[in-house]
């Protein structure tokens, strides 16, 4: 691994806080296609 020196700690955290936020908006997003699909085939349904 890089040697990341007297910043090792605030970089892995940098990192670690990044991928959190990604996989949370991955999730969002996920769960609002889900719903917005289930909303337009409920709206269909009822003609």
């Amino acid at each position: 691994m890089t040697e990341l020196g007297k910043y090792a700690a605030t970089v892995l955290a940098a990192y670690g806080v990044s991928l959190a936020l990604l996989a949370a908006i991955i999730v969002q997003s996920v769960i609002a296609n889900a719903r917005a699909r289930r909303e337009l085939r409920e709206h269909e349904n009822r003609g």
